[in-house]
């Protein structure tokens, strides 16, 4: 994977309108969502409730996907338990990421509210929004975008991450067009009340490929990462589509927020599929794998408010990282626990070092094996409880985690020690997407009522 520290820093913008000028979407009058800065955020009330993306599609059952609200707190009688479901109306949507309608840089707007979930829908290309305000514990779909109107205007498809931005509109990365080809990748933005306005790059500036990204309007940039041309990744990892070029190696750099395409960094064979780009993470030479050897396919990676920390997890290796960033260019590792992954004791995959072979452990939670690896993980906002779910993609999850597709993913939390370093799993908490009252389903992405470390931007 890609071997550099990218610092999404939290500091002061200034924001530009739709036309790139200074100004945002917030006056000063009174207080609006978030918080007036990440000192203030990390005094925040605790986490009670998360939204965690769940899905069917792909796992062989014929039901729509659902948004699932989580009971978080430890003194509720349904600690650790799905409360509610908020169910979609289309099959085969695949929701993914979530994003909000607005986040901490409209902190000084009371007119403005963290009100909208936006969750695109990865394989349909439809992007539903849903009111969690009218009633937190159970949201409601408040409007769906069809993929028709955004491919009428945009030629795009296959949305996959979402962020607000100070202005009021929605931006949101889209890998392809229609027909999979990831030429027609690009980024789409919505306007506040949802509508298609059109493409946020320039003409001729669109990325070969897409998936996440970044940014900064204090440094005037933006920077996009590589998945691959939905064409191929939606039919599962083929190690021969690499060869073939439709996988990335690549960061895009982008003037912000004039849309102007003005660096590509390659980042060689050893970068190939930069999901979230982090520290280096050495491929394993492995026996009894599809490769001789496995990276650990860093898919999400955060920052804590605080600036001194850095957590991402390797998939398929299976472990949950910590880092001291407070020297970016020397981070050291503080915390490391095994969730998962291909290599652990009891599986067929060996690792081989030093003429000799080992195995990762895994401990049981609850009395459960944990299944897949770790995928998408939030942060609390005082830096303490890292929450981590294990499904990538269900393409993906069904060729190398099939078990996990028939059980179940589960979602975790890990408690952090936030001033020495370190990670421990919390035996008390442990949802299991395996006993849904549908069937087992596939959970993802994770986000806060009150917002979180991967979604706002102060002013």
């Amino acid at each position: 994977m890609a071997s550099a520290i990218v610092d999404k820093v939290k500091s002061v913008i200034q924001p530009e309108d739709e036309n790139g000028k200074a100004g945002h979407c917030c006056s000063a009058l009174s207080s609006g969502p978030g918080y007036a800065s990440p000192e203030q955020a990390q005094k925040g009330p605790r986490e009670k409730l998360l939204y965690i993306t769940a899905v069917y599609t792909g796992t062989g059952k014929k039901k729509p996907d659902y948004l699932a609200t989580v009971d978080v707190d430890p003194n509720s009688n349904t600690y650790s338990k799905v409360i509610y479901r908020t169910v979609v109306d289309h099959l085969d949507d695949e929701i993914h990421h979530s994003g909000w309608n607005t986040c901490s840089s409209c902190h000084g707007d009371g007119g403005q509210k963290r009100r909208y979930l936006v969750l695109p829908s990865l394989v349909s290309g439809r992007i539903y929004i849903v009111d969690t305000l009218k009633d937190p514990r159970a949201p409601q779909v408040h409007k769906t975008v069809e993929p028709d109107e955004i491919l009428s205007r945009t030629g795009l498809a296959y949305p996959h991450t979402a962020h607000c931005l100070a202005n009021g509109d929605i931006m949101v990365s889209c890998m392809g067009d229609k027909e999979g080809n990831s030429k027609g990748s690009g980024f789409l933005l919505l306007d506040s009340n949802f509508n298609v306005k059109g493409r946020w790059e320039k003409p001729g500036h669109s990325p070969p490929f897409g998936y996440d990204f970044w940014y900064q309007p204090r440094h005037n940039v933006m920077i996009s990462s590589s998945w691959g041309a939905p064409k191929a990744f939606c039919k599962g990892f083929n190690p021969a589509h690499v060869a073939d070029g439709l996988y990335g190696q690549h960061l895009f750099v982008y003037d912000w927020p004039e849309g102007t395409l003005k660096q590509t960094l390659d980042l060689g064979n050893t970068g190939l599929i930069p999901l979230e780009v982090a520290v280096t993470v050495p491929a394993l030479k492995v026996r009894n794998w599809i490769l001789p050897e496995m990276p650990g396919l860093i898919t999400d990676f955060l920052i804590s408010l605080d600036d001194r920390f850095l957590y991402f997890s390797n998939w398929l290796h299976g472990d949950i990282r910590q880092y001291n960033i407070e020297d970016p260019a020397n981070p050291v590792l503080t915390g490391q626990v095994w969730v998962g992954g291909l290599i652990r004791k009891g599986g067929n995959v060996y690792v081989e070092e030093s003429g000799e072979t080992w195995q990762s452990t895994v401990p049981d939670v609850q009395g459960t094996e944990l299944r897949g690896g770790p995928q998408m993980i939030q942060l609390s906002l005082d830096g303490k409880r890292l929450y981590v779910s294990n499904s990538l993609f269900s393409a993906w999850d069904n060729q190398f985690y099939p078990s996990m597709v028939e059980k179940g993913s589960h979602m975790l939390q890990i408690d952090v020690d936030n001033v020495k370093g370190g990670l421990t799993i919390n035996s008390r908490f442990f949802v299991d997407f395996g006993a849904e009252p549908e069937g087992p389903a596939l959970a993802h992405e994770m986000r806060y009522p009150g917002g979180d470390c991967t979604s706002d931007i102060w002013l």
